[in-house]
C-alpha cells in the first residue's frame, strides 16, 4: 500500500518523477510551476542526483538533450512562454530520438498575459510546436493522483519509444492541493546501447545527431518517425467515457475543465437529463474513434475548454458531421462555471430557460450539412 499524502500539484509531479528514477532535472523559474522546480532543487541534491537551474529555458532544454544523450532519465518543466522557448530543443530531441519528460503547467496567453489557468497550449503540444513532422505522447491529467501516476508512466513511455513525452496541466492542477497515494516505484529503465559516453568495449563510438545533408536519409528518418507515431497511437491511447450509451448530449473536456463537466453531468443526470462525458487522457494520441462511435448514437456534443477553441477541432474531425458540435470557451485565465455550462446544456436540449445564455464564452454549431 502506498503512502497517502496531501500535496500541491507541482510537488506531486516532482515527487512522482523522483520515485520514477529521474536522474537529471534542468529548469528555469516561471509561475505557476515554480514549486516543481523548488521541490527538485531541495530533494535531488540530497539524493545524489543532478539539479541545475539553467540560465534560460533554451539552456535548460539543451541540457536535457545532453543528459538524455548520455542515457540519463532527464526532465524539465515550465509554463507556457517558457515552453515556447523550448520548442526548438523539443524538435531536436525528437530528431535525435532522445527520451525526455517535459511538463507544461499552462498559464494564460498569448504573450506573457497572466498566471491564470489556461488550456490554450493544446495546439502547441499536440500539433507539433517545433519544426518538422513529429508527435509526442501528451497527457492531460485531471487529478493530482492522475498527474503523479502519468508522470511516472511518462519516463517508461519516453524510454520505450526514444521520444519526449509531455504532461500538459494548467495553473489549477499545479497550484491546488489534493490527497493522493504515492506508491513505491522500482525504476527499470531499459539498457541504452545507443547512448554516448561510457566504456565502448570495442564497439564503434555512438553519434547522437539530427542532421544529415542527404535528402534520402532524412526522408527515411521521417518515415521511421511516422512508424513510431503509429505504434504510439496503437499502444498509448487513453480515454475515459461516462454514461455515453444513452446520452442525448455528450460533454467533451480534459484536465481541470473535465472536473467541472463531470459535476455538470451529475447534476444533469439528477434531473433525468441524459448527459455523458468523454475525457481524453492522452491529448495525443487523440481518441478519434471513441468520439466517432459515440457520434453514431448521440445527437449533440458540447466541448468545454479554457481557450477560444482548440481541442474542438479534433472533435469536429472525429464526428465528421454525424452530430451537432457546440463549444463553450473561457480564454485568458477565465474558468468555465458549472451554471454556465448547465445553461448551455438546457439550451442545446431545448429546455426552457429563465436566464439568457452566458455572455462569457461562445456557443458554436459546428454541424456539417
Amino acid at each position: 500500500m502506498g503512502e497517502r499524502v496531501l500535496m500541491k500539484g507541482n510537488e506531486a509531479i516532482a515527487e512522482a518523477a523522483l520515485r520514477a528514477g529521474v536522474q537529471c532535472y534542468f529548469g528555469y523559474p516561471i509561475t505557476p510551476q515554480n514549486e516543481l522546480t523548488a521541490y527538485m532543487a531541495l530533494h535531488m541534491p540530497r539524493q545524489g542526483r543532478t539539479f541545475i537551474q539553467a540560465e534560460s529555458e533554451l539552456a535548460a532544454i539543451n541540457m536535457v538533450y545532453g543528459a538524455a544523450s548520455a542515457g540519463a532519465r532527464a526532465m524539465t518543466s515550465s509554463s507556457s512562454p517558457g515552453i515556447s522557448l523550448k520548442q526548438e530543443g523539443i524538435s531536436y530531441l525528437v530528431g535525435a530520438q532522445l527520451p525526455a519528460v517535459i511538463v507544461n503547467i499552462m498559464r494564460a496567453g498569448p504573450g506573457l498575459a497572466n498566471i491564470g489557468p489556461s488550456q490554450a497550449d493544446y495546439f502547441q503540444a499536440c500539433k507539433g510546436g517545433g519544426h518538422g513532422d513529429y508527435h509526442m505522447v501528451v497527457y492531460g491529467p485531471a487529478t493530482l493522483q492522475e498527474a503523479a501516476d502519468l508522470t511516472a508512466k511518462s519516463f517508461d513511455v519516453a524510454d520505450r519509444y526514444r521520444n519526449p513525452v509531455m504532461i500538459l496541466g494548467d495553473a489549477i492542477l499545479g497550484q491546488m492541493m489534493e490527497p493522493l497515494v504515492l506508491g513505491e516505484v522500482e525504476p527499470h529503465p531499459p539498457a541504452k546501447p545507443w547512448a554516448v559516453g561510457g566504456k565502448r568495449n570495442g564497439r564503434k563510438a555512438n553519434l547522437i545527431n539530427s542532421l544529415s545533408l542527404e535528402n534520402s536519409v532524412v526522408e527515411e528518418w521521417n518515415w521511421a518517425f511516422k512508424a513510431k507515431s503509429e505504434e504510439m497511437k496503437k499502444n498509448e491511447l487513453m480515454v475515459e467515457t461516462l454514461h455515453c450509451e444513452d446520452a442525448d448530449l455528450i460533454l467533451v473536456a480534459y484536465g481541470s475543465t473535465s472536473r467541472i463537466c463531470r459535476a455538470v453531468m451529475r447534476q444533469a443526470r439528477a434531473r433525468d437529463l441524459k448527459i455523458g462525458l468523454i475525457r481524453p487522457i492522452t491529448l495525443w494520441p487523440f481518441p478519434y474513434q471513441a468520439i466517432a462511435e459515440a457520434a453514431r448514437r448521440t445527437k449533440s456534443f458540447l466541448v468545454v475548454e479554457m481557450s477560444l477553441g482548440q481541442m474542438v477541432e479534433d472533435v469536429k474531425l472525429s464526428v465528421l458531421g454525424d452530430a451537432a458540435i457546440h463549444f463553450h470557451g473561457r480564454p485568458g485565465g477565465g474558468i468555465p462555471q458549472e451554471k454556465d455550462v448547465m445553461e448551455i446544456v438546457d439550451h442545446v436540449l431545448g429546455h426552457r430557460r429563465r436566464d439568457p445564455l452566458p455572455t462569457r464564452g461562445t456557443v458554436i454549431d459546428w454541424t456539417v450539412s
